[in-house]
């Protein structure tokens, strides 16, 4: 594409979004920076470059839907991740340098990558936002954004504790910094009708996390509900109320194998669903239609992909996507 036709386009062109259902968890990708390889080779080429930290399986569906969509549209992706936000912005300006067509980019910490999207988009090139980040999408020059309004997801994850009857709920956080989370904690408090505590915890030590919920479980027995907003930490909570002794409900954002079968058997209550393939996917196809056909999506709105709840009720149907990686 042009050079001169993207400078015109995100002239004219107001971020971007649809609506659709939800799916997984804010986290996973390589955080040394992981290489996904190109999907499809093309004439055009897309790099996508997360926050995803080491271990979280969010961010392989993220990448699955991301390298689907460039073999059924037959365009290159490259997909990379890092959970440094420094580290991530240096992706961005390798994407940058090697003139890429498109940008799609998660904005778990906004104002450490605004210099690097800045520079893509004042080079000419398209930037998509996904999963967090969603109200600084158009401040910093993207044509859209993809994923789930976290504090619409929260409101909706604390109603639902509410209906279940909890009235003392431990909000766990993964990512310090991630603005995200705190959103979902955030809209949990509304939902609830009284504040959640906030629990900080590493996604990067899954066995520190669990110590530290189950401490916090020890110490204050009143509290009956845990609400993760991570599938991989959804599990360590399960494992930390048993350790504590706790009848404590777990709750969570985000999907995972492990997630399901805990909610067949019981073990967690329920999910909060963003469908995060779609936020790998959607963007690609919202890249090529710019690309070649200066196509936006939303009206200025977020395309959004969540929430939608996964419980007893429907959990066998997502069963099987879950496990083909697309859920």
């Amino acid at each position: 594409m042009a050079r001169s036709k993207r400078l015109l386009a995100l002239a004219l062109a107001a971020p971007l979004l649809l609506s659709a259902c939800s799916t997984e968890n804010s986290g996973g990708g390589d955080e040394g920076g992981d290489g996904g390889g190109t999907a499809a080779s093309g004439d055009l080429d897309f790099a996508v470059v997360t926050h995803g930290a080491a271990g979280d399986a969010f961010w392989d569906v993220v990448q699955n839907g991301a390298e689907a969509a460039g073999e059924d549209l037959g365009v290159g992706v490259d997909y990379q991740s890092d959970g440094d936000p420094q580290r991530q912005s240096q992706l961005i300006e390798a994407a940058v340098n090697q003139d890429v067509d498109g940008i799609v980019v998660s904005m778990a910490n906004p104002d450490a990558l605004e210099d690097s999207i800045s520079a893509a988009t004042e080079a000419g090139i398209p930037v998509v936002t996904i999963n967090s980040g969603a109200e600084r999408s158009a401040e910093f020059g993207a044509i859209g954004h993809v994923g789930q309004d976290e504090t619409i997801a929260g409101v909706g994850a604390g109603q639902r504790l509410a209906q279940d009857g909890a009235t003392n709920v431990l909000c766990v956080v993964h990512e310090a910094g991630n603005i995200g989370l705190e959103q979902r904690c955030d809209g949990a408090s509304q939902g609830l009708g009284s504040d959640v505590q906030l629990l900080q915890v590493d996604i990067n030590d899954l066995q520190a996390a669990q110590s530290t919920i189950t401490s916090q479980l020890q110490s204050n027995p009143s509290i009956d509900a845990v609400l993760t907003l991570n599938s991989a930490v959804a599990s360590v909570a399960a494992s930390a109320a048993a350790d504590a002794g706790s009848d404590a409900a777990i709750a969570t954002f985000d999907l995972n194998a492990d997630v399901i079968s805990a909610i067949q058997d019981g073990t967690i209550s329920f999910a909060v669903d963003q469908q995060q393939y779609e936020q790998g996917y959607l963007p690609i196809v919202m890249l090529k239609l710019y690309a070649e056909n200066l196509n936006t999506v939303g009206g200025g709105q977020a395309v959004l992909t969540g929430p939608g709840i996964v419980d007893a009720e429907n959990v066998d149907e997502i069963a099987d996507l879950a496990s083909a990686g697309t859920r």
